[in-house]
């Protein structure tokens, strides 16, 4: 006996053709690929060297000892490679960070010599900043922060 699946309250929509129709409806609104171009990586890796390298290293590797507070109570540079933190936030907050500065984000008196980059860097840049520095971690870093940018 052959049995026709029909949605309850939908009479005459086989659960076929209805599961046909929400995957075509996906696929043309699913989201871009968040893979980022080699173009725009190469434009990051640019920013950071223009911006960034001065305090975070040219390798992303941070400044010496950057756990530990200078004589003025700030922390060093932290490094952007794996053996920092960066990987730990998701993209809303490192974007923040680089747009408005840190002692901005972290608010409560927190003071830091990271600066704003508002008035240098429009969110293209800043963007592509960061999908420079996310294509040097290694596949778990990239997945633990993607998650994290995903509210998971």
């Amino acid at each position: 006996m052959k049995t026709d699946l029909r949605i309850a309250g939908r009479a005459g929509v086989p659960a076929g053709a209805l599961a046909l129709a929400l995957v075509a409806g996906w696929w043309l609104v699913r989201p871009a690929s968040t893979t980022p171009s080699a173009g725009v990586i190469a434009q990051g890796r640019q920013v950071y060297a223009d911006h960034c390298a001065a305090c975070h290293g040219a390798d992303l590797e941070g400044q010496a000892d950057w756990r530990s507070p200078l004589a003025s109570g700030r922390l060093p540079a932290p490094p952007h490679d794996a053996t920092g933190h960066s990987w730990h936030h998701p993209d809303d907050v490192l974007a923040r960070i680089i747009r408005d500065g840190t002692a901005a984000v972290v608010g409560g008196g927190y003071q830091s010599d990271m600066p704003g980059f508002a008035d240098r860097l429009d969110e293209a840049a800043i963007g592509a900043v960061l999908a420079y520095i996310k294509s040097t971690w290694p596949e778990r870093e990239r997945r633990y922060q993607e998650r994290a940018s995903q509210g998971n």
